[in-house]
């Protein structure tokens, strides 16, 4: 199983960034969308890394991976980035399921929205009630503490991405997410495979519940990015 997460930091470019690190007892097959680690596989570790708002690297995966040896991490593991002060993770658990979520609203879009590089200007997002948001990215980690087929970690991605969404929407954004999103969910590699990952399925009703309930929590007050609140 993961660990609880570790909050520490690394020294980059002057100043000392935070991090997050989850370990692992055992390795865990794993599906992701991350920049490092990213599709279906087993891993060992999962890192969120806190990035200011000027990060202009245009190799995130070496990024991470130079983060993962000055950590000490060993084999193939996870890497996130956003713009969040990851010490603000929200955690929610539901009925075995854990998850946790650094949540940054700050470019909210709609999945389908035109693409203004063909010529047609995506509309803003409408808003409602909701709180000023100025950083993007929303990484959703969870685990899983049954087998998933193949299939099911695939389907499991789809019951987070639309639990955040839901969470989104009730936050009084019409939007789906930001641009760049990534969702990571994690399960033991052995034992019998449960063939199902959708919003009513054994593992895949608390998964969205848990989701829903830390995107929500986590997108419910301002979010200043970590390197402006630095700087203030």
């Amino acid at each position: 199983m993961l660990t609880e997460p570790t909050l520490t930091s690394r020294h980059e470019d002057g100043r000392d960034v935070p991090l997050l690190v989850w370990r692992v007892d055992r390795p865990l097959l794993t599906v992701s969308s991350a920049p490092l680690g990213g599709g279906i596989g087993v891993r060992h570790w999962v890192v969120n890394a806190t990035v200011p708002m000027s990060y202009h690297r245009d190799d995130p995966a070496d990024h991470l991976a130079e983060l993962a040896d000055q950590l000490g991490l060993d084999g193939p593991g996870v890497g996130l980035l956003t713009g969040v002060d990851v010490a603000e993770v929200v955690a929610r658990a539901d009925s075995g399921v854990r998850v946790w979520a650094t949540v940054g609203l700050g470019t909210p879009v709609q999945a389908a929205a035109p693409d203004p590089a063909v010529g047609t200007p995506a509309p803003a997002p409408a808003r409602c009630s909701a709180p000023a948001h100025r950083v993007g990215t929303v990484n959703i980690v969870v685990e899983v503490p049954a087998r998933l087929g193949d299939a099911a970690l695939v389907n499991a991605v789809a019951t987070a991405t639309e639990a955040k969404a839901q969470a989104i929407r009730e936050l009084g954004l019409a939007a789906t997410g930001t641009p760049t999103d990534a969702v990571t969910v994690l399960c033991p590699a052995d034992g019998e495979p449960s063939a199902y990952g959708g919003p009513r399925s054994a593992w895949g009703a608390p998964l969205a519940r848990a989701v829903h309930a830390a995107v929500l929590a986590g997108g419910a007050g301002t979010v200043v990015p970590w390197s402006e609140r630095r700087t203030a």
